[in-house]
């Protein structure tokens, strides 16, 4: 197939006064509209970045005006299976199915000719299972899987089950260290019948595969970190969270709100995530999880504990006793836990355990306590647990550094200045 014309318009929005900005955007300062490129037989393609004055990165417009106007993007897809692909007794079978049955290279190959149109996609088959069914070290395996994949490609797309997809997402949100686009993917309906190779009614892996690949390859989340993509919406790895066992719309951003949407053939950004700030910055955008420099046995087990009426401390007593080297607590309220959870916790610290504290709300701040107790804001707990096992690895015993990384990779803000002659308010 011919590949699309392609051309690049920039416009500047009229300026905001800094305090506007500050009030649009409490967790980002950018956000963008952009329209990628469409098959050529249909229209001239057209690529348009719309930017809120704020954030200037010299690194995200050279790569979004090479998608748009240079050859065509690379993407790899890396696969490991989940509901995307797996295959169902019947066209109506929704929620019965076996997953992780068809490969990855047979799901693109199924979108194709028109996913060609967008880009130069190639495969990778990394694993073919349900998503909880991932051991850390494989996770580990993931992150430098995807390194390989990144000396090729100008992005990739990492395909899984929604179980834990945001836990995949965030671990590869902290661990890869390029600035090209990652983008997590799956579908909450099998894509198959499994005798006839019949679509499921209503089967949204497809969609959502082109979708993610249109969504790397054209560049927009260049400098984003790992985002998810479902359900014609794209969030933050971070933020994101699965909030329905069998809604299409399950992955929510509480708060926050999703990054942006794709509409047609729009891709539209709504949003940031603060790393966005530091793109030109080719030191300090990645963080210090670099795996190339540490094996996957050199990851801590870490454990989550979760409180209630009357919890009791047996749990922690027990993770201390086997060797457990940290250990977040899924709390009341605003991270609270039961008496005796508190003196097993007390005790777990005297033998070297670290702690992370967060809720089991599912969104608002968690704050106060000291030394080897470190306050997860609002940090999920099974994000703070992949994020204390990777500083624990790094720096092992070091409260100071783990309680650091915690604080600034764990809870990102953006940095607003004043602009010159005018006072803070």
């Amino acid at each position: 197939m011919k590949a699309p014309a392609r051309s690049t318009v920039v416009r500047a929005v009229s300026r905001l006064a800094p305090v506007a900005i500050v009030g649009l955007l409490s967790a980002a300062v950018t956000a963008y509209l952009i329209t990628p490129p469409v098959p050529a037989d249909t229209a001239t393609a057209t690529t348009e970045v719309v930017a809120l004055e704020g954030i200037e990165s010299a690194a995200y417009t050279s790569a979004v005006r090479a998608a748009s106007t240079g050859a065509k993007p690379r993407a790899t897809v890396i696969g490991t299976g989940g509901t995307l692909a797996g295959t169902a007794p019947a066209r109506d079978s929704f929620t019965q199915y076996s997953s992780g049955r068809i490969p990855i290279a047979e799901l693109v190959a199924d979108i194709q000719p028109e996913i060609g149109a967008w880009a130069e996609v190639n495969t990778v088959q990394f694993g073919n299972a349900g998503s909880g069914g991932y051991t850390i070290a494989q996770f580990h395996a993931l992150t430098l899987a995807v390194e390989t994949a990144m000396r090729n490609s100008d992005a990739v797309v990492v395909t899984s089950g929604t179980d834990t997809m945001e836990e995949f997402a965030y671990w590869l949100d902290l661990t890869v260290q390029s600035r090209k686009p990652v983008v997590m993917t799956g579908a909450m309906r099998p894509t198959k019948v499994a005798s006839t190779g019949e679509l499921i009614f209503g089967a949204d892996g497809p969609a959502n595969l082109y979708n993610a690949i249109r969504l790397a390859a054209s560049q927009t989340t260049y400098c984003f970190g790992t985002v998810l993509m479902l359900n014609d919406e794209f969030h933050a790895a971070r933020d994101v969270t699965k909030t329905s066992t069998t809604r299409m719309d399950t992955f929510q951003t509480r708060e926050l709100g999703v990054l942006g949407w794709i509409d047609g053939n729009n891709i539209k950004v709504g949003r940031a995530p603060a790393r966005v700030q530091k793109c030109d910055d080719v030191r300090n955008w990645p963080t210090p999880f670099d795996l190339t420099r540490v094996p996957a046995s050199a990851l801590p087990r870490t454990e989550i504990v979760y409180n209630y009426q009357q919890a009791g401390g047996e749990d922690i007593r027990a993770f201390a006793d086997a060797g457990v080297k940290g250990i977040v607590t899924a709390g009341t309220g605003a991270g609270g836990i039961a008496s005796a959870k508190g003196q097993a916790r007390n005790a777990a610290v005297a033998q070297g355990v670290m702690f992370v504290s967060t809720s089991r709300v599912g969104s608002g701040s968690v704050s106060g306590g000291s030394g080897a107790i470190i306050p997860g804001d609002d940090l999920l707990p099974q994000k703070a647990r992949l994020l204390l096992m990777l500083s624990l690895a790094f720096a092992p015993g070091d409260v100071t550094q783990v309680r650091e990384w915690v604080t600034t990779i764990g809870n990102p803000e953006f940095q607003v200045s004043t602009p010159t002659g005018r006072a803070r308010s």
